[in-house]
C-alpha cells in the first residue's frame, strides 16, 4: 500500500467528518428525543472514525485528545450525560482543536504549542466524565421493569398457526380502576372467532399473599380474525398502560408482513420503522421495545434482539427487516461514493472540451457552406454529442452552495454569544450549483455580510421587544438563478440603514461632498466604500472601515456587483449577483454593422422586428411591445458601432434583475455554444462586456454583460424605468 496515498486520504475524510461532526453539534439543542440521538451517535462515529485512523498512522496525540471527546460523547448518547448550550459549545471547541492537529499532522510539523493548546479543553472535558460518573454512583439503581416472560409456546407451533395468539396480562389495579377484563376478552369476538382461550395460572401469588382486590388474571387467546395487529391492540386500549399485551400474528400474516417489506421503497429506515410501517409491530410496542433498550443500555444490546425476545413470533418478518435495511443501506454506500480528481486535471478537461466546442463550430460553418446534406446530418449529430459532452463535463465543476452556507451557523452561533444577541439562520436555496471556483471566492464576501448583519443589523432582544419585534432576530442567507446569474442574498430582519445617517457619516469622512445631490441607492453604496463605519466604537467585530469595500472589490474581480435594500426598522438585504462563470454557455449571436456580439441565452426572452413608423422612428427611445413599454437600448450608438444601418432592424428582449428592454441590432445569426475568454486587465472596467470568445470562422465575438447595458440605460433614461 502507498501509506502517503493513504495518509492524505486520512487527511481529506477527516476534514469531511469534521465538517459532518459541528454541523451535528450545531443541531443539537434543537433536535427533539429521538433525532438528538442520531445526531449523536452519528458525531460518536465521526469522531472514532478519526481516532481509530489517527492511530494506523501513529498519530498519537490526535488519538489521545480524540479519545476523551469520545468518551464524553459516549456519556452523552447513553443519556449519562444531557445537551447543554455550554457542553455543545465545548465540543465546538474541541472539534476545531481536532481539526488543527489534522492540519499539523499534514504539515508535518508536530509542533508541541498546538498540543498544549488542548490541555484546558482536556480538563473541561474530564470535569464532564467526573460529575457523569458521580451522578451514576449516587443514583440508585433503577429496576429493570422487565415483566416475567408469558406462556412460551414454541415458534414452530405459532408459525404454523392461522390464528393470532395473543397474550394479556392485566394489571394489578384493574379492579380498583372499574375494568371488568372478561368483556375486553368478548369484544375480541366482533373481530373474529375465538377459537381458544388458556388461563395463566403461574401468575398467582401464594394463598397467603392473595389480596382480593388485586387482579391477577392472565390468559392466552388463539383469535381467527383478518383484523390487524393495531385493530387488536386498539380493543384493549383502556387497560394497555397497566397490562402487559403480546399479539403474534398467524402464520399467512407473517408473510404477508414480509412481502410488504421487500415491496417498501429504497428509503433508509430504522428497524423499529419498518416494522411499525408494515403492521408486523405496533407503536406501542415500538416504544416499550425502547425503553427496555434504555434501561439496558449498559449492556448495548440491539433493538432487534429486544424486538425478537419480547415478540418471539415476528422472528421471520424481523430477520426480513434486517435484510431490507442492510440491503438499502449497501446501496447508499455505492450511491455517495465518489472519485476525488485534482482540480488541475478537471480544469484540463474544461479546456479541452472548449476547444473541442470551437472546433465544432467551425466544422458546421464549413458544411453548411459546403452544402452536403449528408454531411449537415452527420455534423448535427457530432453537435448533439459535444453539446452533451459540454454539460456534462461542466456539471463536475458545479456544487450545491449548501455546504458555505452551512458553514455560517457556527459563525452566527458563536458572535451571537459573544453579543448577548439571539439570531436564527435560515438558508434557502442551498441546492443552488455554483463553479466551484466561485465558491472558493465567495466565501470571504460572506463572512463580512454575515458578520455585519449580526453586528450591526439585528439589535439586542431588549431593543427589538421595545420595538415589538420577536426577541429572536433571523438572518436569511438564500440562493437562486436569475436570467443566466446566479443572486446570493443575506437577509436580516434588523433595523435597517439609515440613510441620513450613511450621508453625514460620508460628509465627515469627507467620502462625497457636502452640496451633493445623491439617490437613495447611492446613499445606501457610500457604505462600500473604502474607510467608512458608522459603528460607534472600534470592537473586535468592527468600527475600523474596512470589510464592505473588500466585499466590492472581491465580488468585482468575480465579474459581479452588490446591490443594497434596506428599510428602517424592518432590516437590509444585500444582493450578490454574479454571472454563472461558466467556460462554455449556450449564446445568441446577433450582428451590428460588420461587428458581432453574443448575448447569454438564459437572458433572451423573444425576437422581433423593429418597423419604422411614424409614431416610432428609428433611434425612438421606446418600444410598444403589446401594449407595454419596452425601453430600447442601440447597440450602435451604446457601443460605439459605425455603419450604415439596414433596411430593417431587430429587437432582442432581454431580462436581467427583473427588468426588461429590448436590444436594437441589425441581424439575428442564431444560436451558438460559447467558449468564454476573459478579457484582459485593461479591460476590466467596461461595464457592457463580460468577456469574448471565438466563432467558428475564427473570428472575435464580444459577450455582452446585459445587467452592464441596462444599468447604462437607466442612469442616461431613467425615467423610462418609473
Amino acid at each position: 500500500m502507498n501509506m502517503d496515498a493513504a495518509l492524505q486520504t486520512f487527511f481529506s475524510e477527516s476534514r469531511e467528518l469534521l465538517e459532518q461532526m459541528e454541523s451535528l453539534l450545531l443541531q443539537l439543542e434543537t433536535l427533539d428525543e429521538a433525532s438528538r440521538q442520531e445526531s449523536l451517535h452519528g458525531i460518536f462515529r465521526a469522531a472514532h472514525t478519526i481516532k481509530g485512523s489517527a492511530g494506523m498512522f501513529g498519530l498519537d496525540y490526535v488519538v489521545s485528545f480524540t479519545h476523551a471527546v469520545e468518551s464524553v460523547l459516549d456519556r452523552l448518547r447513553n443519556r449519562q450525560l444531557s445537551v447543554s448550550d455550554a457542553l455543545v459549545s465545548l465540543l465546538l471547541q474541541c472539534r476545531d482543536h481536532i481539526a488543527q492537529l489534522v492540519d499539523s499532522a499534514e504539515a508535518g510539523n508536530h509542533d508541541s504549542t498546538i498540543v498544549k493548546a488542548g490541555q484546558p479543553l482536556l480538563a473541561a472535558l474530564q470535569s464532564y466524565l467526573v460529575a457523569g460518573a458521580a451522578a451514576e454512583t449516587k443514583a440508585p439503581a433503577l429496576p429493570v421493569s422487565e415483566p416475567p416472560p408469558f406462556e412460551r409456546l414454541d415458534s414452530d407451533d405459532i408459525a404454523s398457526s392461522e390464528c393470532w395468539h395473543i397474550s394479556i396480562r392485566f394489571g394489578r389495579h384493574c379492579f380498583r380502576d372499574g375494568m371488568d377484563p372478561l368483556s375486553f376478552i368478548t369484544y375480541l369476538k366482533h373481530l373474529g372467532d375465538v377459537v381458544s382461550i388458556t388461563p395463566l395460572a403461574e401468575f398467582l401469588p401464594p394463598a397467603s399473599e392473595f389480596d382480593s382486590e388485586s387482579c391477577y388474571l392472565a390468559f392466552g387467546i388463539q383469535l381467527a380474525s383478518s383484523a390487524s395487529k393495531q385493530e387488536i391492540e386498539d380493543v384493549f386500549e383502556f387497560v394497555r398502560e397497566d397490562s402487559i399485551l403480546h399479539i403474534i400474528p398467524p402464520r399467512s400474516r407473517l408473510q404477508e408482513f414480509v412481502d410488504l417489506i421487500e415491496a417498501m421503497p429504497q428509503v433508509d429506515q430504522l428497524l423499529g420503522q419498518i416494522l411499525v410501517t408494515s403492521g408486523a409491530l405496533t407503536a406501542n410496542e415500538l416504544q416499550r421495545a425502547l425503553q427496555l433498550q434504555q434501561q439496558r443500555s449498559s449492556s448495548h444490546q440491539p433493538l432487534g434482539e429486544i424486538i425478537s425476545s419480547t415478540n418471539a413470533g415476528i422472528q421471520p418478518v424481523l430477520q426480513a427487516a434486517l435484510d431490507k435495511q442492510g440491503k438499502v443501506r449497501d446501496t447508499l454506500v455505492k450511491e455517495q461514493k465518489s472519485l476525488r480528481v485534482d482540480a488541475e486535471k478537471l480544469d484540463k478537461l474544461i479546456n479541452l472540451v472548449g476547444e473541442l466546442v470551437t472546433a465544432g463550430a467551425g466544422t458546421s460553418l464549413l458544411a453548411d457552406n459546403l452544402g452536403d446534406s449528408a454531411l449537415n446530418e452527420s455534423v448535427s449529430v457530432l453537435n448533439s454529442l459535444l453539446e452533451a459532452v459540454r454539460d456534462a463535463a461542466l456539471e463536475l465543476r458545479m456544487i450545491p452552495i449548501g455546504a458555505t452556507f452551512s458553514r455560517f451557523q457556527r459563525v452566527v452561533r458563536d458572535i451571537a454569544h459573544e453579543l448577548d444577541k439571539e439570531i436564527e439562520l435560515v438558508i434557502n436555496g442551498a441546492e443552488t450549483e455554483l463553479d466551484k471556483s466561485v465558491i472558493e471566492k465567495i466565501g470571504d464576501p460572506l463572512t463580512h455580510l454575515v458578520r455585519n448583519a449580526i453586528d450591526h443589523g439585528i439589535e439586542s432582544p431588549a431593543v427589538r421587544a421595545a420595538a415589538g419585534k420577536a426577541e429572536k432576530g433571523t438572518i436569511i442567507l438564500n440562493a437562486y438563478h436569475d436570467s443566466g446569474n446566479i443572486v446570493i442574498e443575506v437577509s436580516d430582519d434588523g433595523k435597517g440603514l439609515d440613510p441620513e445617517l450613511i450621508r453625514a457619516k460620508a460628509i465627515e469622512k469627507q467620502l462625497v461632498d457636502e452640496s451633493a445631490v445623491l439617490s437613495r441607492e447611492e446613499i445606501l453604496n457610500l457604505i462600500l466604500e473604502p474607510g467608512f463605519s458608522t459603528a460607534e466604537k472600534v470592537s473586535n467585530l468592527s468600527g475600523r472601515g474596512v470589510g464592505m469595500d473588500v466585499v466590492k472589490r472581491n465580488i468585482a474581480e468575480l465579474r459581479g456587483r452588490v446591490e443594497i435594500i434596506s428599510q428602517i426598522g424592518q432590516g437590509s438585504t444585500m444582493r450578490i449577483i454574479l454571472p454563472l462563470t461558466l467556460a462554455i454557455i449556450d449564446g445568441f449571436v446577433i450582428g451590428v454593422a460588420d461587428e458581432q456580439f453574443v448575448v447569454p441565452l438564459d437572458a433572451v426572452l423573444e425576437c422581433l422586428e423593429l418597423k419604422q413608423q411614424p409614431d416610432n422612428p428609428f433611434d425612438a427611445p421606446y418600444f410598444n411591445l403589446r401594449g407595454q413599454v419596452l425601453p430600447l437600448i442601440y447597440l450602435r450608438h451604446c457601443l460605439g458601432v459605425e455603419g450604415r444601418y439596414p433596411a430593417r432592424q431587430n429587437v432582442v428582449v432581454v431580462q436581467s434583475g427583473g427588468i426588461s428592454a429590448g436590444l436594437v441590432v441589425d441581424c439575428l445569426l442564431g444560436e451558438f455554444q460559447t467558449v468564454i475568454k476573459p478579457l484582459g486587465k485593461l479591460f476590466s472596467k467596461v461595464g457592457c462586456i463580460s468577456g469574448s470568445t471565438i466563432l467558428g470562422n475564427g473570428s472575435v465575438a464580444l459577450i455582452l454583460d446585459i445587467h452592464g447595458l441596462i444599468n447604462t440605460m437607466t442612469e442616461s433614461e431613467p425615467q423610462l424605468l418609473q
